[in-house]
């Protein structure tokens, strides 16, 4: 398994209406980071604060600034250490990953799955409880 390239699919891919949000996270947020529940509305995430339509993109995803113009887009969590639960615990299975397009996946992760799974909960294992395969 390669490490994380912040190519931003998972982030592009879940970061709209498709994430749930903890009432803890938002009664945090609340608290200590108003310029994140600003865009709750109704305990779910993400919502333009003036109008308050329902946001596509999380909008705390910001492409990295690139130095050679040749170079693959690579993106940033702007609220990385106060992220919603369900973005700390992505990825979680293998065939999320393969589903969802992965870069950091490997040949050899599709030959031997089981082998890849463990490999991705010790990878992940500051982040979330193991899949428990």
């Amino acid at each position: 398994m390669k490490d994380c390239n912040q190519c931003g699919k998972c982030c592009i891919k879940y970061g709209g209406g498709d994430l749930s949000v903890t009432k803890e996270e938002i009664d945090l947020w609340e608290i200590f980071n108003p310029e994140i529940f600003k865009f709750v509305k109704n305990n779910e995430i993400w919502f333009d604060p003036e109008s308050g339509l329902s946001l596509k993109k999380c909008p705390f995803l910001e492409i990295e600034i690139k130095t050679n113009s040749l170079a693959q887009n690579k993106y940033t969590c702007s609220i990385y250490l106060d992220r919603p639960e369900d973005c700390r615990h992505y990825p979680s299975l293998i065939a999320e990953m393969i589903r969802d397009e992965c870069e950091m996946i490997e040949v050899i992760d599709l030959a031997k799955p089981k082998q890849a799974q463990i490999k991705l909960d010790e990878l992940m294992q500051d982040s979330r409880p193991p899949s428990g395969s």
